[in-house]
């Protein structure tokens, strides 16, 4: 419930409360992704192994799923939104710098 109240707070902050789905919640079977939105279904699941990252991180990472629910590909809409985040870089940096993101020249990818 933790992790919904905190998606439901940066919802607030950086989507001015405009967004909504069913479910947040965390899951143990994403080994390769830190997370994932099904739009149409209104859920998001993050990975278990961002529960001992820093909360900036945590933070990068559902802002980036949040936004999926307005823009479900990773074009310049999509990373506009994600930018919203005044952290995103830094946690971009965080995650490629514990060797989970690929350390890539192009900034948009998957999170």
């Amino acid at each position: 419930q933790a992790l919904e109240k905190r998606a439901q707070e940066l919802n607030r902050q950086y989507f001015d409360g405009k967004l909504s789905w069913q479910s947040a919640h965390w899951v143990t079977n994403q080994n390769t992704r830190h997370g994932s939105c099904t739009p149409s279904q209104g859920t998001i699941r993050i990975s278990h192994r961002l529960a001992t990252m820093p909360r900036f991180v945590l933070d990068y990472v559902l802002v980036h799923e949040l936004a999926h629910l307005l823009e479900a590909n990773h074009g310049p809409k999509f990373w506009k939104l994600v930018n919203r985040f005044p952290r995103t870089e830094r946690a971009r940096g965080y995650l490629m710098a514990t060797g989970h993101e690929p350390i890539e020249e192009d900034a948009n990818h998957d999170a």
